[in-house]
């Protein structure tokens, strides 16, 4: 299956699965680190959003 025509969001999240599996990165602590990239990202979408 080619990532060619793939949306940006999937060939990023097949990226960071890729690397997070090579690394041998216990399940626990990918999800506690995605956890807090999530809000680090949340945080800075609001920031850029004007204010209503």
């Amino acid at each position: 299956m080619s990532l060619d025509n793939a949306p940006d969001d999937v060939k990023l999240a097949v990226d960071l699965i890729m690397l997070l599996e090579e690394h041998e990165i216990p399940p626990e602590t990918v999800l506690n680190a995605l956890a807090i990239v999530k809000r680090d990202f949340e945080n800075k979408l609001k920031a850029a959003s004007p204010s209503q």
